[in-house]
C-alpha cells in the first residue's frame, strides 16, 4: 500500500518554559501545496514552527509529527532533516570563521547522506547565487557575519534551493525587508514551487500573500487554529484584522 505523501500535525500540542502554547494544532502539507498561517504576536506561529523542527525547548504535551508515514514527534532535528524537512527561523545567529559555503556543504553531505567534495559543491553552490542574484563571493563570507536583513532571508532560500527539501517551514522569511529585498526572496519561494515541494509559509503580512500567493491561508490564535480558507481569507484579515 502506497503511503499518502504529507507533512501531517495532528492534535499537537506543545510547551516551552512552562507554558503550553501550541493547543492541538492539526494540519496537513501534501507535496506541491503553499499553505499560510498567519497570526498575531504570541499566537504560536514560531513555536510550532520551532517544534515541527525538534527545536529541544519545545517539548510536546501531545500529538503527532508525521512526515510521509514516519512518525517523527520525537526524533532529533537532523533525523527530521534526512526526511525533508526544512526549517527556516526568524533570527539566524552570526557565526564568524565557518563561511556560508562550508556550512551549506556540511549541511548538504549530512542531509542528503553523501560526501561531496568542495570543487563539485561549489559549482552546485555558484548555480544557486546565479539565480538569486548574489555575488559568488557571497560563499566565502563568514556564516550570517555582517550579512543585511535582506542577505540573511537570501542565504536562507540559497539553502533551500541547494538541500532541496520536501517540506519547508518558512518563519517570517518576509520579517524586516524592504520592498526590494520581499521581492527578490518572494521571487526565490515562487522560483522553487512546484510538485516535489510543500509549504509552510509564516508570516503577519497580507503583502507577502500577494506576491507568494498560496493554496490554502490559516488564522492561528492562542495556540489554536481558527479558521481556515483560500487567499482570500488573507484579504479579509487585511481588512479587518484578526478580531477578538
Amino acid at each position: 500500500m502506497k503511503i499518502m505523501e504529507s507533512l501531517k500535525i495532528e492534535n499537537l500540542r506543545v510547551a516551552r518554559e512552562g507554558k503550553e502554547i501550541v493547543k492541538g494544532v492539526s494540519l496537513e502539507i501534501h507535496p506541491g501545496e503553499v499553505h499560510a498561517l498567519m497570526g498575531p504576536n504570541g499566537s504560536g506561529k514560531s513555536t510550532l514552527a520551532n517544534a515541527l523542527m525538534g527545536h529541544p525547548k519545545c517539548v510536546v504535551l501531545g500529538g503527532t509529527i508525521v512526515i510521509d508515514g514516519h512518525d517523527v514527534t520525537t526524533l532529533p532535528p537532523h533525523e527530521r532533516a534526512k526526511l525533508g524537512l526544512f526549517l527556516s527561523v526568524q533570527s539566524t545567529p552570526e557565526i564568524p570563521g565557518l563561511t556560508f559555503g562550508s556550512f551549506l556543504r556540511a549541511a548538504w553531505n549530512a542531509v542528503k547522506g553523501e560526501k561531496v567534495g568542495p570543487l563539485e559543491f561549489k559549482s552546485k553552490l555558484d548555480v544557486a547565487l546565479a539565480r538569486f542574484k548574489m555575488d559568488p563571493t557571497f560563499a566565502r563570507r563568514g556564516l550570517n557575519e555582517g550579512f543585511s536583513g535582506g542577505e540573511k532571508k537570501r542565504a536562507e532560500i540559497i539553502q533551500l534551493a541547494v538541500l532541496e527539501p520536501k517540506y519547508a517551514v518558512l518563519d517570517e522569511t518576509d520579517a524586516g525587508l524592504d520592498v526590494d529585498a520581499l521581492r527578490v526572496v518572494a521571487d526565490g519561494i515562487n522560483g522553487l514551487r512546484g510538485p516535489k515541494l510543500g509549504v509552510l509559509l509564516i508570516t503577519h503580512y497580507a503583502k507577502m500573500l500577494e506576491l507568494v500567493k498560496p493554496d490554502y491561508v490559516h488564522v492561528i490564535r492562542d495556540g489554536r487554529l481558527v479558521a481556515s480558507g483560500g487567499p482570500e481569507l488573507a484579504k479579509k484579515i487585511e481588512a479587518e484584522g484578526y478580531g477578538s
